[in-house]
């Protein structure tokens, strides 16, 4: 996994398949919008299992980030 911010990310949270994702699409649309301000790249958000997760394309490399502790990380 790759870290990408240092903000801590406080917002409600579910896990899913081992994966700690946003409880809710709004909290969700509001953190692709600083991911994509801080990767220069459009982001979106998707359902997973309960939760909501974020996603783009890094460097051609379409990226999927959960959170982990508290910060957001790319997930495998």
């Amino acid at each position: 996994m790759m870290d990408l911010f240092a903000v801590p990310v406080f917002d409600a949270t579910v896990i899913f398949e081992g994966n700690e994702l946003f409880k809710g699409k709004g909290a969700a649309e509001h953190w692709a919008k600083r991911l994509a301000a801080e990767i220069g790249s459009e982001t979106t958000v998707r359902k997973i299992g309960t939760g909501w997760a974020l996603c783009g394309t890094v460097d051609g490399v379409d990226c999927v980030w959960a959170i982990h502790g508290q910060r957001l990380k790319r997930m495998d």
